[in-house]
């Protein structure tokens, strides 16, 4: 039955109203189908599903972190214990490695462009676990952040794709040789020649350089994790997809692209501070990401613009939470432990030795020179 032409300004009224509730419940008009109704919860059970082992991967990653940072304070203690004979350090990594296998599942039953964004949810969740147990300032820009990144959820969750897909083998393949996605492979590695170029040939290394070959990777790394994800969750619940061989191509894939992510990440880490890279990595890797599940997937084939315009909102306000919250919230650097020598034979060793963060002096040394002892003197002025 064709829709009926507006033909006054109460009519083009009537016809934008009836476009928002066919976004909000899904192009399903009518009472009862709106996003807080239980027949819009009965029709995406699954996608919820996802979504809730997503956000409770991320927060279990968020509790995860704050725990090592705990362990590295617990270190500058006068007797340390080694990490691995560490209860909180065991503990921090298994967290880790839950909150990982939540992320990871979530993958399977519910789009990229719905999973992707939900990143932001180790951020705000991680300043509400140092406000509360690690005794930190709440901000004001705290609070807008969690409230926007929240907002920004809430939109994301309604207004993804809603589309169930059942990722079998043949489905990955037949994504796999598909004209969109190699026409994409052979763009993205063309960008990614091009910056590893400027970033080994010439020494450039911006983190605007150093991420985007993160998101460049991450968007590999996306498409194949759904893909092994999906494969597991079909043999599950249907058919045995683990013998064909697209499932451990993508596996491999899977695995490579995270050793070289991990690796240009540490990079940007090391040149930059963690205030910088986080929000900065979390805009690149959800922009690849939901990039990437459109090409690949088609994730938004036959979306309406009112949905994806929603969408890119709720994706904004995410962004901006991450950003807020961290906002000149830097971690209180650790105090480096002393490096005591001990008894050298032959060595008269005055004091133990540390880097002088103000000067170019080592500490005390053993000569007894009048500059030494002026240093020695200053410091402890100091």
């Amino acid at each position: 039955m064709a829709a009926p032409v507006p033909t006054g300004p109460g009519d083009d009224a009537s016809a934008v109203l009836d476009e928002l509730s066919r976004n909000f419940s899904y192009w399903v008009p009518g009472a009862g189908n709106g996003s807080l109704s239980g027949a819009w919860y009965r029709r995406n059970q699954t996608h919820l599903f996802g979504v809730l082992l997503a956000i409770l991967g991320n927060l279990v990653i968020s509790i995860s972190l704050n725990i090592q940072y705990s362990h590295l304070q617990l270190a500058q203690q006068e007797h340390p214990k080694p990490f691995f004979r560490s209860m909180l350090w065991w503990g921090g990594v298994l967290l880790m490695a839950v909150g990982e296998i939540g992320n990871f599942a979530a993958y399977g039953v519910a789009p990229i462009t719905l999973i992707a964004p939900l990143g932001c949810m180790s951020v705000t969740g991680s300043a509400i676990i140092s406000v509360l147990f690690l005794k930190e300032n709440l901000r004001a820009s705290d609070l807008l952040g969690i409230t926007l990144a929240f907002t920004g959820t809430y939109l994301l969750v309604n207004f993804a794709p809603n589309i169930t897909q059942a990722i079998s083998a043949r489905t990955v393949q037949y994504y796999f040789v598909g004209w969109q996605f190699l026409l994409y492979v052979i763009l993205e590695i063309l960008v990614f020649c091009i910056l590893l170029y400027f970033y080994k040939r010439k020494g450039m290394t911006h983190i605007a350089i150093l991420l985007a070959l993160v998101a460049l990777l991450a968007s590999v790394t996306a498409i194949s994790v759904k893909a092994v994800s999906g494969m597991i969750t079909f043999s599950m619940t249907d058919k045995m997809q683990l013998t064909y061989p697209i499932f451990y191509i993508m596996l491999i894939i899977m695995i490579a692209s995270c050793v070289f992510q991990v690796k240009f990440l540490n990079q940007a880490t090391k040149l930059y501070t963690t205030t910088t890279v986080v929000p900065v990595n979390h805009i690149f890797f959800t922009t690849s990401a939901i990039i990437a599940g459109i090409v690949f997937y088609q994730e938004f084939l036959g979306a309406a613009f009112l949905t994806v315009f929603i969408y890119v909102l709720g994706c904004f306000l995410s962004f901006l939470g991450v950003f807020l919250v961290t906002r000149n919230r830097e971690k209180e650097p650790l105090q480096q432990s002393y490096v005591d020598f001990g008894n050298v034979p032959g060595k008269q060793m005055l004091d133990k030795v540390q880097p002088d963060s103000i000067g170019l002096s080592y500490g005390t040394l053993p000569d007894g020179s009048d500059s030494t002892k002026s240093q020695s003197g200053e410091k402890k002025e100091a």
